[in-house]
Formats: structure tokens, C-alpha cells, sequence
């Protein structure tokens, strides 16, 4: 089987499904595992496939998601070859979608071990702290994460009532924030790169909030780095 991933998170999920000479193509996005980031065939960015590459690499599966991808893309590629289309905005979504690319890779029984391994971590965690709180995604104009969305499920998980409650990414106003008075803001490592310096910027704007930097990787990846969350939950909680 030949495969090509359109969808960062995926990949790193077919690496820890042992799928490396499976894998043909991925994007320019797709930085883990690092290994593959150096070796494999980049296809272009998740929103601007680069199609010729990708009839050049004779898929025989192409793994793509609504959100990350083009519709107009994946309507092309659907005439060429399979195309699996996640749409995931809850973590049963998910978990599904782990095991739909096992049933796809003929590797079901690593996929049903890594996904129940993912349900008893996250039956094990009760967060100690429940926060009201904004996650942002962008800066100017300021975006934050929905209610119809991946990271709103994760953010109740950690322990945070997501404030908005809008479908999926809306801008925010500077007197919408402060009107919401969240608690806490999240500020996400990805897609837009917050930092340090960052944090003094909005402690300023926002002095009743306590500014966090955050893994946006933890929040919004959902395949294997699914693993990694409840560690982290539990050291954001003990901050």
C-alpha cells in the first residue's frame, strides 16, 4: 500500500502505526516524527496540495480532513484515488477516526490498543482546577477557539469552560475579550507561533486574566499525541 497524509497529526499516527515504507507523501507541515520531516516526499501545504506531486507518488489511500484541507482539493484527488475524509470535533470522533485508519492500513489491532490505551488515560484524570478561559489561535485580528471544535472538547478536559461559545474560530474584539473576563487565556504554540514574549503583551491588555503559553499540539493534534495530554493537563493544573 501507498499512502499519502494531508493532515499533520495523522502522520505522526501512522509512524506509531509502524506504517514507514507505507508512507510516500506528506506536507510540509507534517513536522513529526522529524525523521519523516527530513525524508519523505513534501506534497505542499495542507491548504495548497501541490496535485501533480501527489498523482506522481501513485497512492493508493490518501488521508485528508475536512478542516485542514481545501474542499476543491479533495473533490479532485476523489476522482483519482481513496480518499479518507475525517471530520473530527469530539474526542469519540477521534478515536474513531484511529481506528477507521487501522481498519484502512491493515493495522487493527495496533490501532485498538493505542486508542483504548487513549480512553483509560483519559478516565484516569479529574482535573483539579476548573477555570473559565479563551484559547487563542491568532493575533490581530485576535482569534480564539470555538465551541464547535477539537480543542473546546480538550480545554473542558484539562480543566477550562471555554468562554466562547461561537461555531468554530471567531475574531474576537478587544472589548469582547474583556467583557467575557476569562480567567484564564490560553495562548496556543500553533498556528500562530505565541512565545515568551507574548505573555507580557497580553498580561498588559488583559490584567485580570492569568496568560498562559500552551502546546497547541497537545490541544488540536488528535491521533497518538492524544497520549501525551493527561501528563500535560496534569502539569498545567499544578501551575
Amino acid at each position: 500500500m501507498r499512502i499519502v497524509s494531508l493532515v499533520p497529526s495523522i502522520t505522526e499516527l501512522l509512524y506509531d502505526l509502524n506504517l514507514d515504507e507505507e508512507v510516500v507523501g506528506i506536507t510540509k507541515f507534517c513536522v513529526r516524527p522529524e525523521s519523516w520531516f527530513r525524508t519523505k516526499t513534501r506534497v505542499g501545504g495542507t491548504k495548497k496540495v501541490h496535485r501533480e506531486k501527489v498523482q506522481s507518488l501513485s497512492p493508493d489511500l490518501i488521508l485528508a480532513n475536512k478542516e485542514e484541507n481545501t474542499q476543491e482539493d479533495i473533490e479532485f484527488l476523489q476522482q483519482q484515488v481513496q480518499v479518507y475524509l475525517s471530520d473530527i470535533k469530539t474526542i469519540p470522533d477521534a478515536l474513531q477516526m484511529i481506528l477507521d485508519v487501522g481498519k484502512l492500513t491493515n493495522r487493527m489491532a495496533q490501532a485498538e490498543v493505542l486508542s483504548r490505551s487513549i480512553q483509560e488515560s483519559f478516565l484516569s484524570f479529574k482535573p483539579s482546577v476548573q477555570k473559565t478561559a479563551l484559547y487563542f489561535i491568532w493575533q490581530k485580528p485576535y482569534m480564539v477557539a470555538g465551541c464547535d471544535t477539537f480543542i473546546h472538547h480538550m480545554m473542558e478536559l484539562a480543566g477550562y469552560n471555554n468562554l466562547c461559545h461561537s461555531h468554530r474560530y471567531p475574531e474576537l474584539t478587544l472589548e469582547a475579550i474583556h467583557s467575557l473576563s476569562p480567567e484564564v487565556i490560553l495562548l496556543s504554540s500553533e498556528p500562530f507561533p505565541f512565545k515568551e514574549n507574548h505573555l507580557d503583551q497580553f498580561q498588559e491588555l488583559f490584567p485580570r486574566s492569568s496568560v498562559i503559553l500552551v502546546d497547541g499540539e497537545i490541544f488540536s493534534w488528535y491521533g497518538s499525541r492524544m497520549l501525551h495530554a493527561i501528563p500535560y493537563f496534569r502539569g498545567l493544573n499544578e501551575e
